[in-house]
């Protein structure tokens, strides 16, 4: 079997490692870690004023750090006994994650949940929205519970996309 996690520097992403970890699966699982770095986007700059260019200094800094992130979701599904490997890439995590999951021809793609609704959601999207709709393979969205928003705290709900919360966390259908 062989799964893609898109992780980030969020507990949300540390929600869906932990919840591969605690998971039964086949022998010979393989997991791939992916962290997408999103493009930078130019701000309007008056005609008169040179623009700096440190566009890609960040963008290499970005991709730096972002590889080790992807690295060390790579090392606790290594250290739990995984086939693991990490990249980061350059891109929006939408788009980054269905390719991956299509190029890969992946079983499952696994993404934390940052449960923005309303205008964050219109304005940011939702990277978990568009793999549910988009991916070529099933998709796991892992949300923390209420309690573990709360208090900070690991405890995690997992849950199939289209799940309420209300509902058995592994009555997967």
């Amino acid at each position: 079997m062989k799964i893609i996690v898109g992780v980030d520097d969020s507990p949300h992403s540390q929600a869906a490692i932990e919840a591969i970890k605690r998971m039964s699966w086949p022998r010979g699982t393989r997991v791939v870690v992916i962290a997408a770095v999103r493009p930078l986007v130019g701000a309007y700059v008056e005609a008169y004023v040179p623009a700096p260019d440190v566009a890609p200094a960040v963008e290499d800094e970005q991709l730096e750090h972002y590889r080790t992130v992807a690295a060390r979701g790579q090392r606790e599904l290594a250290s739990a006994g995984f086939e693991a490997e990490s990249r980061a890439v350059s891109g929006d995590p939408r788009d980054v994650l269905v390719d991956a999951a299509t190029r890969e021809r992946a079983d499952l793609l696994v993404v934390g949940s940052h449960g923005r609704s309303g205008l964050a959601r219109l304005l940011i999207g939702s990277v978990a929205s568009h793999v549910v709709t988009h991916a070529p393979c099933d998709v796991l969205v892992v949300k923390r519970s209420a309690a573990a928003e709360r208090s900070g705290a690991g405890d995690l709900h997992a849950r199939r996309s289209g799940t309420t919360s209300r509902e058995e966390p592994h009555s997967w259908g």
